[in-house]
């Protein structure tokens, strides 16, 4: 079966989950720069098989896109020209980044370990994906 991928776009750094083949758990992959974002969603396309993507799609509390929505709109119309074929979710980001901030004081992580951003990122592409599957 193949995977599922999530992306916790961002201006700096973009956050990366995957499921296992089964579809049943989700698990932080990495977290890169954007700009290499096309190029590592290449390689790792033509290393293992993707059914969809998730991507978080910013939105204020009051249901508005944030600001940051136009950068992850320009994204997705980036991705979509390199993979046509794939099938892109979009998916409320709301919290993503605060959830994973507290799993990781849950976790025991030190305060340093906790100011790590990459480590935000792919916790919050992690829980955008884990929530995916539990909903549908």
């Amino acid at each position: 079966m193949p995977r599922i991928l999530a992306i916790d776009y961002g201006q700096k750094r973009t956050g990366i989950a995957v499921t296992d083949e089964l579809q049943i758990i989700a698990s932080g992959l990495t977290t890169i720069p954007s700009a290499t974002a096309i190029d590592f969603l290449k390689d790792y396309f033509a290393k293992e098989k993707v059914e969809a993507v998730l991507i978080g799609e910013p939105k204020q509390m009051n249901g508005e896109p944030s600001q940051s929505a136009s950068i992850i709109k320009g994204f997705v119309t980036h991705f979509t020209n390199h993979f046509p074929e794939m099938k892109v979710i979009r998916v409320d980001e709301r919290f993503t980044s605060k959830l994973a901030f507290q799993s990781m004081i849950d976790g025991g992580l030190s305060k340093k370990q906790r100011q790590n951003k990459a480590l935000i990122d792919e916790i919050s592409a992690t829980i955008m994906l884990q929530d995916y599957l539990s909903h549908r």
